[in-house]
């Protein structure tokens, strides 16, 4: 499982194979849920509002860089790392 970016503690992830609809993982602390691009949680554990809130902002400004990488995923390709927040 490719991580493509970590910042504050926060590790993203984009599995290969991976269904529909698009979407990244995300893990904080042990915890982990599954996002999609506009960095909606729709399934997980992360508890954490400020994580939620900084995976939600790194979403809205990589949504491009996820939308290719996705595309690189069911194509096979390699994915790219993503920058993190700073």
């Amino acid at each position: 499982m490719p991580i493509i970016s970590t910042f504050f503690g926060i590790i993203i992830r984009m599995f290969y194979r991976e269904h529909e609809p698009a979407h990244f993982h995300a893990e904080h602390q042990g915890q982990q849920g599954k996002f999609d691009f506009s960095g909606k949680m729709m399934v997980g554990n992360i508890q954490s509002k400020t994580a939620l809130a900084l995976i939600r902002q790194w979403a809205a400004l990589h949504r491009a860089a996820l939308e290719a990488n996705w595309a690189n995923m069911k194509g096979g390709k390699p994915l790219d790392k993503v920058p993190p927040l700073e």
